[in-house]
């Protein structure tokens, strides 16, 4: 027999075995597990919804189609309802309360999904210094801080469960304070090497990328060519530049010009995180952002950011204290307003406008823009929801007076929103194609530690508000459009190729509500309420939200970088 005749015959028996395996796996295929039937389906890519099934089989997606006939464990009827791909929270905060509450039933009754984490100060890496720095949050939410590494981290994460995905940032303000504790100075050659080698080892970890928050000391005290080249090592990784810029008041373009510079000195993309104008004075400046972001954008510069769309933001009270007062922490920073003369330097630079810092005093029309939220001295419990003249009036005191006795009683941790940004601004921000959504809060329950807190309504209820008043109500959003934002967009920015869009083989992060119905409940005055609409929420085909109520289950994963080293 020739060579072409051995090849053919070869051939044909490749074919013949190739139909034998294909009907021996179709006749034993396993049924689905779940398959979701009769849905309006929007993929996440902004594209128009369609009919049809989708089979969910071992986490995945499998199938999407027509699968009325198809085997299946369970079937969801959700004739008429919306199926989306699981909401992606850009900066969600959670690394701390995920294992008090590791269900996170306010992320999961907004849709959420998958949480991005790590605004500058991330939980990892960890020393004994900041524990101790830091030990008043820990004790609040008792917590043992018993890893060092994100590797530790993570590894307590998968072994407790989690009720949604989790990647976290690397902060540029944790490696600073492993080396340079909290004051302010620079780092030596030898120093800086120390950080960046902290910053390799935790994208090998699973860091997705390096993130800053200027805004807050230690953080700036760090000049930006140390930034650069922090950014450079997360660079080799495959990681991202995401930042809370050192400015989003009066000088927000030179913080821009700034981000975009450590972008592309350090070869990375750039998230900026909840873009915002901040103060009276900068109302109507949105459109000046927009421009400059688009011009990057137009130029090649990989920038994106995201939003979290209500006009108040949420920090520490101690934002309103100037940079040069924190150095040494926050011990030294109740020194400082104990002492009569440093109290009246402090008082005097906040009376001063500045575009040194982010002076937000000067951003407000007064105490009545404060409102108290979070505090950790159980005394301090009555001044929760009260606004800061509110609580000056109470107590017979000048407001700033009180903002600095409230500092002191609480140990420099108080939480607070602050009402200073303009409507129109955030919708603008909101509208650009480029910005995805974020809540920026942690997340939290009505009941136990986390419900005696008095979170910022966002921690329960950005992206059902974003689809009650955005979407429904004042259609500046299509209801596809927001959905990309919550979904496709932010997984592209995050290069989580196998989630954010509805398609067969991407792990099933699915939610399925009805977009007449689902809508916010919190407020600033009464914020720990779920949002409602939610009739299933699947993460990695395991319901946490079945008919509307939340199942108690943990099959949340940890989302690793591209630069992780098993």
């Amino acid at each position: 027999m020739g060579s072409s005749a051995l090849k053919r015959n070869f051939l044909i028996g490749i074919l013949f075995l190739t139909v034998i395996n294909l009907s021996w796996a179709q006749a034993n295929d396993q049924p689905f597990d779940t398959v979701i039937s009769n849905g309006h389906i929007i993929d996440g890519t902004g594209s128009p919804w369609y009919s049809g099934d989708i089979g969910i089989r071992a986490g995945k997606i499998a199938a999407i189609g027509n699968l009325s006939g198809a085997a299946r464990t369970r079937m969801l009827d959700v004739h008429g309802l919306v199926v989306a791909p699981g909401f992606i929270d850009m900066l969600g905060q959670s690394e701390l309360t995920i294992l008090v509450d590791p269900r996170l039933p306010s992320k999961i009754y907004q849709g959420i999904t998958t949480e991005i984490t790590g605004e500058g100060g991330s939980i990892a890496p960890l020393n004994d210094a900041i524990i101790q720095a830091d030990r008043s949050g820990y004790d609040h939410y008792h917590i043992t801080p018993d890893w060092r590494s994100f590797q530790q981290y993570f590894a307590r994460l998968e072994k407790q469960g989690m009720g949604i995905n989790l990647a976290s940032y690397v902060g540029a303000t944790q490696v600073r304070r492993m080396v340079l504790g909290d004051d302010d100075k620079q780092p030596t050659p030898a120093q800086l090497d120390q950080m960046r080698g902290l910053v390799r080892q935790a994208m090998r970890d699973g860091a997705v990328g390096v993130s800053t928050s200027l805004e807050y000391a230690p953080a700036p005290y760090a000049k930006t060519d140390e930034l650069i080249a922090l950014a450079s090592e997360a660079s080799k990784f495959g990681g991202i530049y995401a930042t809370h810029m050192r400015n989003e008041s009066d000088a927000v373009l030179p913080a821009i010009d700034e981000a975009l510079r450590i972008g592309r000195e350090g070869h990375l993309p750039v998230e900026i995180w909840h873009i915002k104008v901040a103060g009276k004075a900068n109302w109507g400046r949105m459109p000046e952002v927009v421009a400059k972001i688009n011009a990057a954008r137009a130029e090649g510069m990989d920038v994106t950011a995201d939003t979290y769309a209500y006009t108040a933001w949420f920090n520490s009270l101690s934002a309103f204290i100037p940079p040069w007062a924190h150095d040494g922490g926050d011990a030294k920073l109740i020194e400082r307003l104990k002492d009569p003369a440093m109290r009246a330097r402090i008082r005097k630079d906040m009376m001063t406008p500045s575009s040194d810092w982010d002076n937000e005093w000067q951003e407000i029309g007064g105490p009545e823009d404060i409102l108290i939220g979070v505090v950790q001295n159980a005394n301090l419990l009555p001044l929760q929801g009260k606004r800061l003249a509110e609580v000056a009036k109470m107590q017979s005191k000048d407001p700033m007076d009180a903002l600095f006795d409230i500092l002191i009683e609480d140990n420099a941790s108080t939480g607070v929103a602050v009402f200073g940004m303009s409507e129109p601004d955030v919708a603008l921000a909101l509208q650009q194609p480029w910005v995805s959504v974020d809540n920026d809060s942690s997340g939290a329950s009505p009941q136990g530690i986390l419900g005696q807190e008095h979170p910022h309504p966002r921690a329960y209820g950005t992206l059902p508000r974003v689809l009650r008043k955005y979407v429904r109500e004042e259609k500046k959003l299509t209801l596809e459009d927001a959905i990309r934002k919550f979904s496709a967009l932010p997984a592209q920015r995050m290069r989580l190729a196998d989630r954010g869009v509805l398609k067969a083989g991407m792990w099933a992060d699915v939610v399925v509500f009805d977009p007449a119905k689902v809508r916010d409940l919190a407020t600033f005055e009464d914020p720990n309420q779920l949002s409602q609409g939610m009739e299933y929420v699947l993460v990695n085909g395991v319901p946490v939200i079945d008919q509307g109520k939340q199942t108690g289950a943990l099959p949340g994963k940890v989302l690793r970088g591209a630069g992780y080293v098993k």
